[in-house]
This record gives C-alpha cells, structure tokens and sequence, in this order.
C-alpha cells in the first residue's frame, strides 16, 4: 500500500470496494487499499492504525467475535445490499476486463454455518497446540474459538482437533507450516493434518486413535499414517454415494453443488453425449448421467478412482467412462471433442486455457463453463466468444461467504 499522505485535516475519505474487500481511497501515489473500511466512510491514520471517524449506512455489526483479526473473512461488515453487489461485481468486473457483456443471473447465495470443509492453520506455543486462521496479509496467527460459515459439527469438534495436535507437539511432529483439513462427510467429520513431520511412535499411534474415538471423529490422518477409521467418509452427489478419499477436492457447500449441477443440467438440454472435464468426485457427471452418457475427465487418481466405484452402485444412470488425464498439458483436442453434444468444464483457480482453445476450434454446440476465479473465468470466456460461441448466461454463486472468493457458471451456444 502507499504511504498515506493525508489531507489537511487529516482525513481519509474511502470511495469505493477493492477486489479484496478493502475500501479504496485516493492516495497521492495512486489507490490506498484499507481492510475494513467501506465507502463513505472517513478515516484517519494515527500512530501507525487506522482509526473510524465516522461509519458510512452500509456498515454492519460482524456476526463474529473474530472478525477483523481472523483473516479468514473480510466482509461481515457490509449490508446485504452492499455485500451481494461487491460479490457480483467481481464477477462483472472480470468480464469487463475481457470486454464481455452481459446482464449477470442473480447472486445465489450460501447460508452461514453451511461450509462442510475448512482449512484450519495451526501455531505451536510451548507444549500446547493453537489452531485457527492466519491474520490477513500476515504470518500473524489468531487462534479461534468459533466459525460463522462452518458447519457446526465441525466447529464442535475444535477442541478435539487440538486434542490430537497437542500429542503430535508433544512428540516435537509439527512443523511450521501445518494445516488442519475438516470435511462434514454426510456419514460424520473426517480429519487431514497435513504438513506433520517425522515418523510417529506405535505409542502416539495408539494415543491419537483413542482421542479420535473418544471425540467421534468418522476418519484422523496424520500426514501418511492412518490413524483412526470407523468408517469410509461418503458424500451424496447426484443421488450416488461417493467414497472420498484423504485430501481430495470437495466443494465446500454442498447446497452450492447442487445449485451448479441443476444450472448444467437445464443447459445441457437433450444432450445425449457430454464430457465432464476437471470432473473431481462427480459433481456434474453423476446428476447429467441420469440422462445422457457422460466421458468423465481428471488428472487425479484418488476422484476417478472414487467416481468409477461410485458409478457401480448406482441403478438407473447412463454409462460413465472415466478418464485419467491431466488437461493442462493434454487437453481433449477438437476433434475429440466434436464427439459431445456438449461439454461441462470446472477447473481450478489457474482455469482452463489450453482446454478452452481447443473448445474455441470444436463444434461442440453447449458448452458449461464453471470457475471459483472470475479472473480465468472470463479469459477463457473470451476464448470461447472469439471462437464462435454465443454466451447466453452467467450466474454468479456467493459459494465462500464473507470472503473475495465467488463461483460462477455459463452457458455459452455455437
């Protein structure tokens, strides 16, 4: 940020949302980005800190105790108003950028305590285990008591989760960059440390398997050891139980998958043959194969493997091949694409730009683009509308409340 060179009264007046929740003000050096702020509000910068001289109508009492250091959320101030059209702005924002426009679908939103998967940090202090959330733009670590978009089995299993990461510091096994990940399975909570060292001890074993009992915790894993397993985490998607694997991408509100699998589904149409490309678990695949035959694609073992069982215990759907392949470095090419009445892709924050070349070159004639980056988003938008293709619709999905995070889905036609 720049230095602050402040008026003469020295005030600070901030004028609009920044792509990261900040609130905007005119510096002398160019924009001053300060966390927290909202616009029209007034500012002043004393000894170093930020100080709130007056409160702008779209400013808000934080749901949590937490807010303000954690740096997990940046925008539990804001209005509803202000809050869903910051959201859709980033999406609308990007797409500008790329010289698209369109009138955006309305923001579909998330409900607090409906996250099912978090990531949690952690901090040695002495010979206890602190876990919690790193400080914005900082090393700074803030332990945490509680969590207004986690769901709240998880957030009743914190003391647990510190439970199993003290015996892991008592035997000297974190390291200084562990992370803690918690996903609510439809069947109970499942538990990854990962970034723990060394080896551990039959003893420890044996002690974190007794903590994990005692606290009902579903699986424990700590690094590459399993700990601890009562049964095999499942997840319902597409009306198929999915088995998941330690460590593998799920989407984060089970009700936000739902919402982007009906938005695909009522595109895809009649379509008889679709390519579910970064396919992970199933989302799209399992809900379109009960009416079209679908080739299921991804770069990673553990989903394909996780969907290719799950496809056998299902009744009723058309056939799903699935496909290990990594399609940043081989994308479908356009005429094995031209095999799909219509293809859905759903990549990770990088996008899809070798793959969405090749879609701009197939004749392919629905395409589903899905993305948590606005910014890849509408680069391979743009690929595809300077292919042929006609973007008919884009809905913004508020997936990962409170932060500057959004999901979005489009439709685009030849």
């Amino acid at each position: 940020m720049p230095d602050a060179t402040l008026s003469d009264n020295g005030s600070i007046d901030i004028e609009r949302l920044g792509a990261q929740g900040d609130g905007v003000a005119s510096g002398p050096d160019g924009p001053m980005f300060i966390p927290f702020t909202l616009p029209g509000e007034t500012w002043s910068l004393k000894d170093g800190a930020y100080q709130r001289l007056s409160d702008a109508p779209d400013r808000v009492t934080a749901p949590c105790r937490h807010f303000g250091t954690c740096g997990g959320c940046v925008a539990q101030h804001m209005s509803d108003t202000l809050y869903a059209d910051w959201k859709a702005g980033l999406v609308r924002q990007a797409l500008a950028y790329h010289d698209i426009e369109i009138e955006l679908q309305p923001l579909w939103r998330a409900s607090p305590g409906s996250r099912r998967r978090l990531v949690l940090s952690v901090n040695v202090a002495g010979d206890r285990a602190q876990l919690g959330f790193r400080a914005a733009r900082s090393h700074e670590f803030i332990e945490v008591s509680e969590c207004t978009i986690a769901a709240p089995h998880i957030v009743e299993v914190f003391p647990v989760l510190r439970s199993v990461l003290d015996v892991v510091a008592a035997q000297g096994g974190l390291g200084d960059d562990v992370r803690v990940h918690v996903l609510q399975a439809d069947n109970g909570i499942d538990v990854l440390v990962d970034g723990s060292k060394g080896e551990l001890s039959a003893a420890v074993r044996e002690k974190l398997a007794g903590v994990a009992h005692k606290g009902g915790l579903l699986r424990l894993r700590v690094g590459r050891d399993e700990i601890f397993q009562t049964g095999q985490p499942m997840l319902q998607v597409g009306g198929g139980l999915i088995q998941v694997p330690a460590g593998v991408f799920v989407q984060a509100v089970g009700a936000a998958e739902a919402v982007m699998a009906q938005l695909a589904i009522k595109a895809l149409g009649r379509a008889k043959h679709v390519a579910d490309l970064f396919c992970g678990l199933g989302t799209f695949a399992l809900p379109i194969a009960k009416r079209a035959r679908v080739l299921a694609v991804d770069n990673q073992p553990e989903a394909v493997a996780a969907l290719g069982n799950a496809v056998r215990h299902v009744q009723g759907l058309k056939p799903i091949e699935s496909l290990r392949r990594d399609l940043f470095r081989e994308p479908l090419s356009r005429n094995e694409l031209n095999a799909f009445d219509a293809v859905v892709f759903d990549p990770p924050r990088a996008g899809a730009a070798a793959q969405s070349e090749s879609l701009a070159k197939s004749k392919v004639p629905c395409i589903v683009a899905v993305s948590c980056n606005p910014v890849t988003f509408a680069r391979d938008l743009r690929t595809l509308i300077d292919g042929g293709y006609k973007l008919q619709s884009v809905t913004p999905l508020d997936q990962f409340l409170y932060s500057a995070h959004v999901e979005a889905v489009a439709v685009l036609r030849r």
